[in-house]
């Protein structure tokens, strides 16, 4: 019998999403499911709509929930992590940046932030591996905790474990594109590839026709991407910016990109010309979001006090679609975060990059794209860069390479000095000692 972990369980957004992704496929509904988290409460809600969902449905899917990291990955053939210190840490390190007039955005994968959400997050994943090491060194670990890129380059490089990082921004980007050239989503062909959240589609199809001109037609109307409703993170106004600029689109939001290059964050007017949220306005967001996290909460444990009928869909997220392949040996194609072998030539061999996969009985096969248009590669390095010494710096615990990393940061670069990046990145670690105890 199959045995799939979900770490990180208690966040039953993610873990109802795994759960009824894995038992959508007739062929993995006699599987093991643990539900893992060190917080009891939240993953009893979790394990409640687990127990519902296969009981509505008469599944045999055997339900497991415990606190016990050890005895959730004992065995276990795959493994999905999905952490998150929590938005206390992330907004407490935005409040440093914002002091400073950094005004990064996205705080869980790039920039100052990114760095200390990784300091907070690598050193725990990287525990977990070790109990895999021992416990089931042959399973697949799944990662969807920020900051991906560097989780996953930690692993590959510190660990034994095989691993794919996950996103769904490339195909929630290609349903968007889809939707500015009024075609049919399962008529758009892609491919694509980058680092996380900062890819690249290098073709775009219809029935094998190339539909780029159709959509760079579409995009000379600010219309098509600029109302502020078309997503959670407001106007799509960057993204655009940046096709219309470099020749390529981009995944993951504008809000995101904003935060991985200097040009749109320069100051509140170039910000508000753009659409993206200043410092202010996210932590305004952060309060939200965490009262909509509580509403789905009470949500979900109405429906369970209901004979409410979940529904049997599928995601799209990847990964059973994963598990699905390699143990039934039908191939399915994913994109997923791996290390750099060969794969994309002109970034840094060992990184991490985001490619397509190729998934059949074997497990997972990275497929090798080339060369990046140079302008591609050139703006992904600069990311890369910040990566590789937040990494280096995370697992060997030295200041030195952390601060080093701050400053290669893009928009850190572009609004302060070494001095004024050194008075931050102290303050940052006073903020974040409990999970930096050790550093030199």
């Amino acid at each position: 019998m199959t045995k799939i972990v979900i770490i990180g369980a208690g966040s039953h957004v993610f873990a109802s999403r795994f759960i009824t992704d894995i038992i959508y496929y007739p062929e993995l509904r006699d599987s093991t499911i643990t539900l893992m988290d060190i917080a009891a409460e939240p993953l009893e809600l979790t394990a409640a709509f687990a127990n519902r969902i296969v009981a509505q449905n008469k599944f045999n899917t055997k339900i497991e929930s415990t606190t016990d990291r050890r005895k959730a990955v004992d065995g276990a053939d795959y493994v999905f992590i999905t952490l998150n210190a929590g938005y206390k840490w992330k907004e407490a390190d935005r409040a440093v940046t914002l002091k400073y007039g950094v005004d990064q955005g996205d705080t869980a994968t790039m920039g100052p932030c990114g760095v200390f959400n990784g300091a907070r997050h690598v050193p725990a994943i990287i525990d977990i591996c070790r109990d895999m090491e021992e416990l089931c060194p042959y399973a697949w670990l799944m990662n969807y905790t920020n900051p991906m890129a560097m989780i996953a380059w930690a692993v590959s490089d510190y660990t034994r474990i095989k691993n794919v990082g996950l996103c769904h921004s490339v195909p929630n980007t290609a349903r968007t594109l889809a939707g500015y050239m009024g075609i049919p989503f399962e008529e758009l062909s892609y491919l694509v590839a980058g680092i996380n959240h900062f890819a690249w589609f290098l073709e775009l199809k219809q029935h094998g026709k190339n539909v780029y001109p159709l959509l760079k037609e579409k995009l000379k109307d600010p219309a098509v991407y600029s109302d502020p409703q078309s997503k959670r993170g407001g106007p799509d106004i960057v993204r655009a910016e940046v096709c219309k600029t470099f020749g390529y689109y981009v995944t993951e939001s504008s809000g995101h990109i904003a935060s991985y290059t200097p040009y749109f964050r320069k100051n509140p007017e170039t910000m508000k010309r753009y659409g993206i949220n200043t410092g202010a306005q996210y932590q305004s967001n952060a309060k939200l979001w965490m009262s909509q996290d509580k509403d789905k909460d009470d949500k979900l444990a109405e429906q369970l006090r209901t004979n409410y009928q979940f529904p049997l869909d599928h995601s799209m997220e990847f990964g059973s679609i994963i598990i699905h392949a390699v143990e039934t040996g039908e191939p399915a194609v994913i994109y997923g975060d791996v290390k750099n072998t060969g794969l994309i030539n002109n970034l840094p061999q060992g990184c991490c990059v985001e490619v397509p996969c190729l998934v059949d009985k074997e497990g997972i096969h990275p497929c090798p794209i080339g060369n990046l248009p140079p302008q591609l590669a050139g703006l992904n390095m600069s990311n890369v860069a910040v990566q590789e010494l937040a990494v280096r710096g995370i697992m060997e615990k030295d200041k030195t390479k952390i601060f080093q990393a701050i400053l290669l940061d893009p928009i850190t670069g572009a609004m302060l000095t070494i001095d004024k990046t050194r008075q931050m990145v102290d303050e940052l670690f006073e903020n974040n000692k409990q999970f930096t105890k050790g550093y030199k």
